[in-house]
């Protein structure tokens, strides 16, 4: 029996904790010292501050600088929107890459895709990957994957969703057929 164990089972014994409990605090010394072997590195100055003697962190390292410079919020405008619908009319569903690049490079690649997802109405852009659409079409899709997801009851937070029975993907795919 290892001398920690022998300290966890005094400790057990003077505070009257539950075996779950025992086990827990033995899983939390063996993170602190398991800390204290390898956190802590001579070479590097920067470490020495991580953890207390004790092997608890010091939560101070890990919280950042005060008077960090906080990222500016950007608004989507009008205008960035109709330049995502030329984005989607020249490079099509799912160059977002392009997009940005050329239109609206103040915007990742992801931003631009979950507009997407706002402005056809649809969580899953597959079936779309590669369409290319002007104004009135995008608003076409838009309102008939309204329609599907109210129909299922699947349009959630302004989106289509799936729904477990494959409704929506039977409606989807009967609607694409259409057009």
């Amino acid at each position: 029996m290892s001398e920690a164990d022998t300290i966890m089972e005094d400790t057990q014994k003077e505070e009257n904790i539950t075996p779950e409990e025992l086990v827990i605090k033995k899983k939390q010394e063996w993170i602190k010292q398991f800390r204290l072997k390898f956190c802590v590195r001579e070479e590097f100055e920067i470490t020495k501050n991580m953890i207390y003697p004790d092997g608890s962190l010091n939560q101070d390292y890990f919280r950042p600088p005060k008077g960090l410079k906080k990222e500016e919020a950007r608004k989507w405008t009008d205008v960035e929107r109709g330049l995502l619908i030329q984005g989607i009319e020249k490079f099509g569903i799912g160059h977002f890459g392009e997009m940005s690049k050329e239109y609206l490079p103040k915007w990742s690649t992801n931003d631009l895709r979950v507009k997407s997802i706002r402005l056809i109405g649809r969580q899953n852009l597959q079936m779309y990957r590669g369409w290319k659409g002007n104004e009135q079409d995008i608003a076409r899709e838009y309102e008939a994957n309204k329609e599907i997801g109210l129909k299922y009851g699947s349009w959630k937070q302004g989106v289509l969703i799936y729904d477990d029975d494959g409704n929506v993907e039977k409606a989807l795919i009967e609607y694409h057929k259409k057009i």
